[in-house]
């Protein structure tokens, strides 16, 4: 498979990691968009949410208890952050393994983006 968080998780790309588990990996973005840009990603591949949600839907609650550590270890749970996933084209989805952003550091605009 020749998937760019794959590679990262086993260690053939270095990353700055943030938070990792039996379970996920969470590494500093390399293009930010904001103060805070953490990536959290299962270690077992899934194409996106969909697709896990419909094969592992415990493993979808436990990355989200992974990002709510990774809001803790970022010092973001007093202001708040933002947890977000896109999925396929439309959802601007770039990398094709499931990845959440948590996002934070900054007041967060409402507007789509």
């Amino acid at each position: 498979m020749n998937c760019l968080f794959c590679k990262i998780i086993a260690g053939e790309i270095p990353s700055a990691i943030v938070y990792q588990d039996e379970d996920c990996v969470a590494i500093r973005d390399i293009n930010p968009q904001a103060p805070t840009h953490v990536l959290v990603m299962p270690r077992r591949h899934f194409c996106c949410l969909t697709t896990a949600v419909a094969e592992d839907p415990a493993l979808v609650g436990r990355l989200m208890q992974a990002c709510v550590k990774v809001a803790q270890l970022e010092g973001l749970t007093q202001d708040g952050y933002r947890v977000v996933t896109n999925i396929g084209e439309n959802g601007a989805q770039t990398v094709k393994h499931l990845h959440l952003h948590v996002l934070g550091g900054t007041k967060m605009s409402e507007k789509m983006s």
